[in-house]
């Protein structure tokens, strides 16, 4: 599947990357993985969330 992916983002216009950033879950001790595709230079800016 990731390369699907990869071979989806490098048909578009703008680079695109994918981004992986882990949670913490609330009230628990485990963490979940949050997965988006954004543009390459607001990928700074979705990691500080």
């Amino acid at each position: 599947m990731a390369k699907k992916v990869v071979a989806t983002l490098q048909t578009k216009g703008k680079s695109m990357a994918k981004v992986i950033r882990m949670v913490k879950a609330p009230g628990a001790s485990s963490y979940t993985f949050k997965e988006n595709i954004v543009p390459a230079d607001a990928v700074n800016e979705f990691l500080k969330k």
